[in-house]
């Protein structure tokens, strides 16, 4: 039996398995195993043989976003409208066949936009290309996904489960969990907070199921199984993404409302730059030696935040490891100029002055 026809029998197994305590400790074994299989899945193959035209596109910019939807939502038209970059649009399927990178300046900041090509329901598996898309678009730091509004949620679902298939997380956050593999001592599990979706015994059945019988497991959060996983594979992508519904003028009022008040979704007829330029919450700092300003140095982060060791990687890669301390001026101190370390988060228009070792 091969690996896809394990994959969907372990899905149906889960289905129609009904979720009660009697059967939680079946279930998170059949998802530990399922995680295995898709990891699997997504590993190259072996097998000698020509390598196929790949989309390596070089990340320039502060932010890189992905373009993913089926074919003929209206993703080339977008970077089209909101680049200068031309990408062939017309009213049949599959018109993208390759990567089309463009950029869009916004507040300062040079952000990178890849219009992939559409994809199809089981491209995770590796249909209609879809692997390579998808790779593309684990390295985004935020995904746009374009969706036709006459389809109802139908594209979002079948979207979703695609990229979940392949541990891309989109709006969340990577899980509180310390885990740590030992040599030796067994299982040491202890968790913070009160439990309600795991226990000690079907962590350990899930570790078991990985060959790891020797470990440390912390919850600092009440977790599901699913989340557990996670962790314990390591490879799992966590992303903010924008769901663009397009073709707003083909469906009622109603709906246009109803789609328009989902979290973390826009509807659309024509295009907005700020939209999607306020999901990357883009932030400028501005550098300064002695009292002399020096020209804005923008960024954009994955979060609404970001360490200063995160910056002076971008600066200069060694400058992290000469760090003495900083001088802050802006709102993210008490007081101005502030004497801040490494791990000091910064804010929009923040004035900040390096002090090396």
């Amino acid at each position: 039996m091969g690996i896809l026809e394990k994959i969907a029998e372990i899905e149906k197994e889960i289905s129609r398995t009904q979720k009660n305590k009697a059967t939680e400790y079946h279930l998170g074994l059949l998802k530990a195993k399922l995680a295995k299989y898709r990891a699997q899945l997504l590993e190259p193959s072996k097998s000698a043989g020509a390598k196929g035209e790949g989309f390596d596109v070089m990340k320039s910019g502060d932010a890189r976003v992905a373009l993913i939807g089926f074919p003929s939502v209206g993703k080339s038209t977008f970077l089209s409208l909101m680049t200068s970059t031309a990408s062939e649009a017309a009213s049949y399927e599959f018109t993208t066949l390759t990567c089309i990178p463009g950029v869009i300046e916004y507040k300062g900041a040079n952000i990178q936009l890849l219009d992939l090509p559409g994809i199809i329901e089981g491209a995770a598996q590796g249909k209609g290309r879809g692997r390579q898309v998808i790779a593309v678009a684990r390295t985004a730091d935020v995904v746009i996904m374009m969706l036709d509004a006459t389809k109802g949620d139908v594209q979002r679902v079948l979207l979703e489960k695609e990229l979940e298939s392949v541990g891309i997380r989109l709006n969340r956050t990577k899980p509180n969990i310390y885990f740590k593999p030992k040599k030796g001592g067994g299982l040491s599990y202890n968790s913070t907070v009160p439990l309600t979706h795991c226990s000690e015994k079907l962590v350990q059945l899930i570790l078991h199921e990985y060959k790891i019988f020797n470990a440390e497991v912390l919850f600092r959060e009440d977790s599901t199984p699913d989340e557990f996983i996670d962790v314990i594979v390591g490879n799992r992508v966590y992303m903010p993404c924008l769901y663009v519904y397009n073709k707003v003028d083909q469906i009622s009022i109603e709906e246009v409302d109803r789609l328009a008040r989902r979290p973390h979704s826009v509807v659309i007829r024509f295009v907005n730059k700020s939209s999607f330029g306020q999901k990357l919450s883009s932030y400028s700092l501005y550098l300064c030696k002695g009292v002399k300003l020096l020209s804005p140095y923008s960024n954009v982060y994955k979060h609404a935040c970001s360490a200063f060791s995160l910056q002076c990687h971008r600066i200069h890669r060694t400058l992290a490891s000469q760090f003495k301390y900083a001088l802050v001026w802006g709102t993210s101190t008490k007081y101005s100029p502030q004497r801040v370390g490494l791990t000091h988060i910064m804010e929009h228009e923040d004035v900040i002055q390096i002090v090396k070792k």
